[in-house]
């Protein structure tokens, strides 16, 4: 006798349809994807195609840069005028994708390395001739003792072994400060707000003030200040700026 076949297995109709459901959708999976990496491919060649123009357009805006902090340079330009405690606080308001990088080092100089970063320096001569080569990129002016206060409580921060420390413990500060009699966070507002003879310690201490972006943002940035826009000399104007960002 022939050996009788084993019936087939009932497969529920919702089981079935889940398959299909299921390759449907794997499919569907499948295709998109295959698309997604075609415009992948596509976009990566076009920007390939467009690399050499951006990169000459690029190389001539930063050449013009360069030309413009030569001009900048050269100009006879008013002294600054410097108030009784010679400090000034600068402040870099633009980002670098434009500038030369000889800006670039005099703003790293500077400690300015990212945008909205802000340190305190006395008005001489040097510093003057540096913010005039710097000018679209910054702006600066006289910081009133309540603002030398507020950026130092709010956002001062100690450099201790490349590590950013809050000066929230005078224990801390007694430590990195106190061969210069600097033993509390009010020493370091005096030292700063009266430029003594330990300013340039202190400065050096701490890591540059990190701003917040003004409300609204900065309308004109590169245009200097005294025109309506928002780089160069602001004089005591800038304290209404740094309140708005601290």
């Amino acid at each position: 006798m022939a050996e009788e076949e084993a019936p087939l297995a009932y497969i529920p109709e919702v089981i079935l349809k889940k398959r299909k459901s299921n390759e449907d959708w794997a499919l569907k999976r499948k295709a998109q994807y295959e698309d997604r990496q075609s415009a992948l491919k596509k976009r990566a060649k076009q920007e390939f195609i467009r690399m050499p123009e951006d990169f000459i357009k690029q190389y001539r805006t930063r050449e013009l840069d360069l030309i413009k902090l030569k001009q900048r340079t050269k100009r006879n330009r008013p002294n600054l005028t410097v108030t009784d405690t010679k400090l000034l606080f600068v402040l870099r308001i633009n980002g670098k994708k434009e500038m030369h990088p000889r800006t670039r080092k005099l703003l790293y100089n500077m400690r300015l390395r990212k945008v909205f970063n802000g340190v305190f320096v006395i008005a001489n001569k040097f510093i003057v001739e540096k913010l005039e080569k710097v000018e679209p990129y910054v702006t600066y002016g006289y910081p009133n003792l309540k603002n030398v206060r507020e950026l130092i409580y709010k956002k001062g921060l100690l450099k201790i072994d490349k590590q950013r420390v809050p000066l929230t413990d005078n224990n801390i500060i007694e430590q990195a400060l106190g061969k210069y009699d600097i033993i509390c966070i009010e020493d370091i507002v005096h030292e700063i707000a009266t430029v003594g003879p330990h300013f340039k310690e202190v400065t050096s201490s701490l890591w540059p003030f990190s701003l917040n972006k003004p409300e609204g943002g900065l309308q004109g940035t590169k245009i200097v200040y005294k025109r309506g826009g928002d780089a160069g000399n602001r004089e005591d104007h800038i304290n209404e700026l740094i309140s708005k960002m601290n």
